[in-house]
């Protein structure tokens, strides 16, 4: 097993989906700020789509990447809040093989200690679906880079021990290490 664990970083797929009712490729901060920090990471940009807050057009757009033999991995930004057009949860959740309980859990743990009680009402999720990993943000830019540079950016990296999410996605040979 330990001849398959790498130190090379390895350059994954990811898409970029904002839900919104009121953005637009002009005003979308959030949107752009995980396409340039996806970038700045070293990984592949694949493509970047802004659909409405509508759980079926959610889902056609995220199923397409889903299906897509180069998407690995697809952030997600918006529609995770508690007003009745937020729908993302409801969207996606029907999609996963498997759930990613760890990573909301964990987002709200360092969201806390940035904005305190606030984030009681974020709804952020992930999951896992025909080797996919699919994560879900509040459509803030402050979120997106409190899920980015606390959680993703580390396990969305091939090196990062002693496991990252990298060994699960599509297209990829590679294992992690035993915490022994």
């Amino acid at each position: 097993m330990a001849s398959q664990i790498t130190t090379e970083t390895k350059q994954l797929n990811i898409a970029v989906l904002t839900v919104s009712d009121t953005r637009t490729e002009d005003n979308d901060t959030s949107g752009q700020y995980l396409v340039q920090a996806v970038i700045d990471a070293g990984h592949k940009f694949i493509e970047k789509n802004i659909v409405i807050d509508d759980k079926f057009k959610i889902r056609a757009e995220l199923s397409n990447w889903i299906a897509s033999d180069q998407v690995q991995v697809v952030l997600i930004t918006g529609g995770t809040g508690f007003t009745a057009r937020d729908t993302t949860p409801e969207a996606v959740k029907p999609l996963f093989d498997k759930d990613i309980e760890g990573f909301g859990e964990l987002f709200r743990h360092v969201s806390f200690l940035e904005i305190g009680t606030s984030t009681v009402q974020s709804r952020a999720l992930a999951g896992m679906a025909n080797g996919t990993a699919i994560f879900c943000m509040p459509g803030s830019t402050g979120a997106c880079k409190t899920a980015w540079t606390k959680i993703l950016l580390q396990q969305l990296n091939s090196t990062h021990r002693p496991c990252n999410f990298v060994v699960h996605l599509k297209n990829v040979t590679a294992s992690c290490e035993s915490r022994g």
